[in-house]
């Protein structure tokens, strides 16, 4: 990003390295400011509101750049003058600043209209000499946050005579801060087109951060393409960056654009940030290119498997449709399943928790399940349940997590991801709550309401657990008087034909509706590779079945009305009970 400031589809990026503001005169003077204020005065003139009037009023006739430049003046005199001494000095004035209720209610307008914008500042490796120089980037993101606040207060105080006597100390600066570096990687020419997309080093977030995307669900299949799509792509560097992601063992270069910007920055909740070293003359596993623009009518949702530079390429076109993080999120982990099958192991859609229990006993559990099964539900409600029962727990993975052979023991997991995507509707009301100082929401007031929060760190899901137990979550299956909500197999075909069907009471995390089934319970990765994951599923089933890995079906209700928390509870329970059996 060479520009200083950009505001676009209600996000704001300022460039710290192209222009550091440190003073109430320099963020008054800058293009930053002056956009801002235009967009607060278009908004309002669209809605004839009452500050509007007021405005039109005082200025006789209102356009939006000569009152911006007027209100900038007036907000500069503000700072060092009273009402009464800037009257004197402009009689003009006198209509605008007499009236203080609609002065005060103007101020606060737009402070509103700025604080509910995305908010980003970046620092980047080229500097100038109006830049941010040697200041550290946390340090400068808290002053500037500072700088912002105090000039809204001393405005109002001007004009109002007087100090308020409550200070809410509200974030006022940005929503995330980033670092950029140009990374030189093994770049193929087939990408050369990013070549001079900077890299996300360092990410600082201001939680909550709350995000409103276009889109709360996902919909349809991630298909194959015949060629690399960025063949048809167009690419301004300056409006897209990369973050570098460790997804499970594999190196992801993800690059989004700018209006897709929130999505981006919720990767560092749930991807490990690749350091430097690791990017720096490295070719990735993994190319994932989020909104880019071509020439379809479409909005394009490809994956493209680059056998001559060995690499698994994702492309999803621009457009409001993709406006969810579902895609980003799905369309990276489908990418590292498809490379997980070309080399045989076997990728789990699911979600799995080590365990060790007061009474001593230990278990590694994977619970597999397709969106909205009532996996993530039912390790809440372990972990609810945790002062009674639990000793230590670790979530490996909350997800997806992937499955390889051991030998005659017992198959090997591991996790994806440092992070979770959890749906709110289904979760403990306090958990939001408890977890706000560091989580990211999305569509908070929507059904599918979404959280991202970080559980595990990376070394514990590269570690590799021995798999005690391998359920599948059935979410459709009430549970009577008499009945249990964990059965085990003794018989491996029905294991796989009830694990391969994968059948699930849809919860409205898609686009589906009612009772679905879904390959394997996954449709990233073994769905596009359906005949590859057969050969598998039937080699790492006997291999369960002969190391003694207890293969079942835990009935979680999620998806049987008046059910949604008992339903994983009681589940949790029985199979705390049968983890006191092993």
């Amino acid at each position: 990003m060479k520009k200083e400031f950009s505001l676009s589809n209600g996000k704001v990026m300022i460039n710290f390295t192209a222009k550091y503001c440190d003073t109430p005169e320099k963020l008054l003077n800058s293009e930053g400011f002056e956009r801002v204020l235009k967009a607060y005065l278009k908004k309002i003139q669209r809605k004839n509101s009452a500050v509007y009037k007021y405005l039109c009023e005082s200025f006789k006739d209102l356009d939006i750049e000569s009152t911006s430049k007027e209100l900038i003046t007036v907000f500069k005199m503000l700072v060092t003058l009273n009402v009464s001494e800037i009257i004197n000095l402009n009689s003009s004035y006198k209509s605008l600043l007499t009236q203080k209720e609609n002065f005060t209610d103007m101020i606060e307008g737009i402070y509103g209209f700025w604080r509910r914008l995305e908010r980003y500042t970046i620092i980047s490796d080229n500097k100038t000499n109006e830049g941010l120089q040697n200041v550290s980037f946390i340090d400068a993101n808290s002053q500037f946050s500072t700088l912002i606040l105090n000039l809204y207060r001393k405005i109002s105080e001007s004009v109002s005579g007087g100090k308020p006597n409550v200070y809410r100390q509200l974030p006022a600066g940005a929503n995330a801060a980033l670092v950029l570096s140009h990374y030189e990687w093994s770049c193929p020419k087939e990408y050369e087109i990013l070549k001079e997309i900077p890299f996300i080093e360092t990410i600082s977030l201001d939680p909550p951060f709350i995000a409103y995307p276009k889109k709360n669900t996902r919909e349809g299949f991630f298909n194959e393409a015949d060629k690399n799509p960025l063949s048809d792509c167009t690419i301004n560097p300056d409006h897209w960056f990369c973050y570098p992601a460790k997804v499970g063992s594999l190196l992801s270069y993800i690059y989004f654009h700018r209006d897709f910007m929130s999505h981006g920055i919720s990767l560092c909740n749930l991807f490990e940030l690749a350091s430097k070293e690791e990017c720096i003359n490295t070719k990735p596993d993994i190319i994932y290119v989020f909104g880019a623009r071509d020439n379809s009518e479409n909005v394009k949702t490809v994956f493209f498997d680059d056998l001559n530079n060995d690499i698994m390429m994702g492309y999803v076109s621009y457009g409001e449709a993709i406006d969810y993080f579902g895609y980003m999120k799905k369309m990276t982990l489908t990418l590292h399943n498809l490379i997980m099958i070309k080399r045989g192991y076997l990728p789990i859609h699911g979600a799995m928790v080590s365990i060790t229990l007061k009474s001593g006993k230990h278990a590694n559990i994977v619970i597999m399940g397709d969106s909205g099964a009532g996996k993530s539900e039912t390790l809440e409600a372990f972990r609810s349940l945790g002062e009674e029962y639990i000793s230590d727990m670790l979530v490996v993975f909350d997800d997806m997590g992937v499955l390889k052979l051991n030998g005659s023991e017992k198959p090997l997991a591991f996790g994806t991801e440092i992070g979770a995507f959890v749906r709110l509707d289904d979760l403990d009301p306090g958990y939001a709550f408890r977890e706000l100082d560091r989580s990211i929401f999305m569509n908070p007031d929507k059904v599918n309401a979404r959280l991202v929060i970080p559980i595990t760190s990376y070394k514990d899901i590269m570690r590799g657990y021995p798999i005690d137990m391998f359920l599948y979550a059935n979410n459709y299956e009430d549970v009577g008087d008499n009945m249990s909500h964990l059965e085990f197999f003794s018989d491996i075909n029905k294991a796989i034909k009830v694990f391969k069907d994968g059948a699930r009471m849809a919860k409205g995390t898609t686009s589906e509706k009612g009772l679905v089934k879904s390959y394997f319970a996954n449709p990233f990765g073994p769905y596009q590779r359906q005949k590859e994951t057969d050969i598998l599923l039937d080699e790492y089933f006997n291999a369960f079945f002969k190391a003694g890995v207890k293969v079942g079906q835990i009935k979680t209700c999620l998806g049987i009305s008046g059910k949604e928390k008992t339903g994983p509870k009681n589940a949790a329970i029985k199979l705390f009970e049968e983890v006191n059996k092993l």
